[in-house]
């Protein structure tokens, strides 16, 4: 008999207590061995509509509910008596009868409204008052959708009625009802005025379907049954809905890129697509990388959850940094790990170059800075190169004159560098794109590049030379309304053209609507690259609903606390687990402020306490953003060190980006705090 696991059932797993939870493992690890339910005592839930469900004792008072129909059983839920079996009594599970997919589908119970009876009323009416102007007649998105079209993208036939009619503020109580892949569907016609094209059923097996698969898991042996129960669900990737599938699955000639707002999927798109890849072909080496050794460690793991078969696909793929690949490949080309100069050294070569050239006229942070994002961003050996470079995005203009002046002191550097053995990763990136493009054979087949928004110009010209010439060498997914680390430039100089292969997802599946809604109020709806390519965040739709974010100033940093106390002891006594709550601050400095504020909460230290720019990749289920202060956000430090206009801007911008991340971290509940005078951010988090 086929063993498989519901979706339903592990998120209602996780929501019992740690002993009740031991005893559901154990209970469905005898199942999967005597699916015969032997040693268990097993009922069948008369009163369901559907009668292939079963319960199963686990203890006095939890059931497992179990569907058994033909050779194929499935966990479906777990809970106390009373709602274990109300949540069966009102569900029934079978094949769509269009799209072909097993689904767990909430019987629609109709209830017909009797009409009142005629009331007479034999006394002179008062005169009729003015009439009240007419209220805006409902947005229907769907009514001009036939069954066919609903049926087609996994609407079960007793609720299509229900979906025409449903209102634009309707529908998400009406989606709470509906399979997942209907109410993507749903949402992306909202959106687009297209319905995607359906998932096709390559075989009998409805669990097969790939809608199927999004929320069911077939279960081959008790390791990998082991495995399932350990890991939430979410950890395996979740199945792609179709529109996403395709960019997984096509091929390309050049490069491409995926993009999108914060949720919609663009790192489990490059996940799927790295594994894919080295399932095609059994020799291919693949580079699944991203900006930071943290993201480039989640990435491994969710990995080794994607494909945990044997075999050779996990070995295949290397999860790095971008730094850290770098390195490893610096070790193998030259020996030696890089010394890298920190930004401490670099500004005392400066000020020894400075007042050894005697030149005057230029502040210390406008050298950083022109160093960090013209001279070695960009690889300039020479004076030469220097007088024509195009200073992107600085609008500190500078004369031939003026670089005359300026290259000795970047001359300087260069040489105290090397005399003292130093280098920059900058320069790492130059040196292994130059050493390696020469190269016949590349150190890998394929290159998948995560948050590739924060890629400096020196690292896409790295990966750009390490891809080979070939199909499907270089992907890229990103958002550049998270770009908080590199200044704006031109891809298509550096040789990456993504030009008709740039995608934009539009579902965002990890964050609220409500929550999604108000963060994007903190960015332009379009925002273009350098290369003129447009990535348009309206339209953008989430697909569940969630309570508003909580935008909040206070008088004191005592009172803030109080605050962020009670969100936190709220969201426990919700269900949210500490582990499930992010608590994000703008610096490390900070990170004190926001602990003592937890420091009375139950078991408070599992609460993740960090700093912003850490925030990239990870998700929690309530996330509190707090000390968005005056001079915090956007951060004075970073002001005072503006080279010019161009970078004051761009800082400006930069900051606001940095609390766009921190707030889409969060998925059902966001609390946003500062004390007065607070950021100037908190008003457009709160203005419609």
């Amino acid at each position: 008999m086929k063993f498989h696991l519901a979706d339903t059932f592990t998120a209602a797993l996780g929501k019992l207590q740690n002993k009740e939870q031991k005893a559901v493992k154990s209970a469905v690890f005898d199942m999967q061995m005597s699916p015969e339910g032997h040693g268990l005592q097993m009922h069948r839930i008369d009163k369901s509509k559907d009668d292939a469900f079963w319960s199963a004792r686990v203890s006095r008072d939890i059931r497992l509910i179990i569907h058994k129909r033909g050779g194929s059983l499935l966990v479906a839920y777990v809970d106390h008596h009373d709602k274990a079996y109300a949540w069966a009594e009102r569900r029934r599970i079978e094949a769509h009868p269009r799209t072909g997919a097993i689904q767990i589908v909430e019987v629609r119970e109709r209830v017909e409204e009797i009409a009142p009876p005629e009331q007479f009323d034999f006394v002179m009416p008062e005169p009729a008052p003015a009439p009240e102007p007419l209220a805006p007649k409902p947005v229907r998105h769907f009514t001009a959708l036939h069954d066919i079209a609903l049926l087609s993208i996994g609407v079960p036939e007793d609720w299509t009625a229900d979906v025409r009619a449903a209102t634009e503020d309707g529908f998400f109580d009406l989606a709470e009802h509906l399979p997942a892949e209907a109410t993507e569907a749903l949402l992306e016609y909202a959106a687009t005025g297209k319905l995607p094209e359906p998932a096709i059923l390559a075989t009998s097996d409805p669990y097969s379907h790939p809608d199927a698969l999004r929320r069911i898991r077939a279960i081959a042996d008790s390791e990998e049954l082991e495995q399932a129960l350990a890991f939430p669900w979410e950890k395996w990737g979740v199945f792609l809905h179709p529109s996403q599938r395709d960019i997984v699955n096509r091929d390309f000639t050049g490069p491409a890129r995926v993009a999108g707002s914060a949720g919609t999927g663009k790192t489990v798109v490059a996940l799927h697509r790295a594994v894919r890849l080295a399932r095609e072909d059994s020799e291919a080496r693949i580079l699944l990388t991203s900006f930071s050794d943290p993201l480039a460690e989640a990435l491994k793991k969710k990995v080794n959850v994607l494909a945990p078969e044997t075999g050779s696909v996990v070995p295949r793929i290397t999860a790095a940094s971008f730094q850290g690949i770098a390195e490893q490949l610096h070790q193998l080309e030259y020996g030696v790990r890089p010394r890298i100069a920190t930004e401490k050294v670099l500004r005392e070569r400066i000020g020894s170059a400075v007042k050894r050239l005697e030149i005057k006229g230029f502040s210390d942070r406008f050298l950083l800075s022109e160093w960090l994002n013209v001279v070695d961003a960009w690889s300039v050996q020479d004076s030469e190169s220097y007088m024509t470079i195009a200073r992107m995005g600085r609008k500190s203009r500078l004369g031939p004159k003026q670089r005359e002046r300026l290259w000795p002191i970047f001359e300087s550097i260069r040489d105290d560098l090397a005399t003292e053995h130093y280098t920059t990763w900058a320069n790492v990136f130059s040196r292994l794109a130059e050493k390696i493009s020469a190269k016949s054979r590349k150190p890998f087949d394929h290159i998948v590049i995560d948050e590739a928004q924060d890629l400096g110009p020196a690292e896409l010209r790295f990966f750009a030379a390490i891809a080979p010439d070939k199909e499907n060498a270089l992907f890229l997914a990103g958002d550049l309304g998270q770009r908080i680390f590199q200044h704006p430039y031109s891809w298509m100089s550096l040789g990456v053209d993504v030009r008709g292969r740039s995608y934009t997802l539009k579902i965002c599946y990890r964050t609220s609507q409500q929550i999604r809604k108000s963060a994007d109020r903190l960015l332009p709806s379009i925002i273009r690259d350098v290369d003129g390519i447009e990535n348009e965040r309206s339209g953008t739709q989430s697909v569940f609903e969630g309570p508003e974010p909580d935008i909040r100033t206070f008088a004191t940093e005592s009172e803030e606390a109080v605050a962020i106390q009670n969100f936190v002891e709220e969201a426990i006594a919700n269900g949210v687990n500490p582990d499930e709550i992010g608590l994000f601050v703008r610096t490390p400095s900070l990170v004190g402020r926001a602990k003592n504020a937890v420091v009375g909460v139950d078991e408070g230290e599992k609460i993740s306490v960090i700093n912003m720019h850490l925030a990239k990749g990870l998700e929690f289920r309530a996330v509190a953003v707090m000390a968005c202060d005056e001079g915090v956000l956007p951060l004075d430090d970073r002001i005072a060190d503006a080279a010019d206009e161009a970078e004051l801007d761009d800082i400006y911008e930069t900051e606001r980006r940095l609390l766009y991340v921190a707030c889409t971290r969060a998925r059902d509940q966001l609390l946003v705090t500062g004390v007065d005078p607070a950021s100037e951010y908190i008003a457009d988090l709160r203005s419609e």
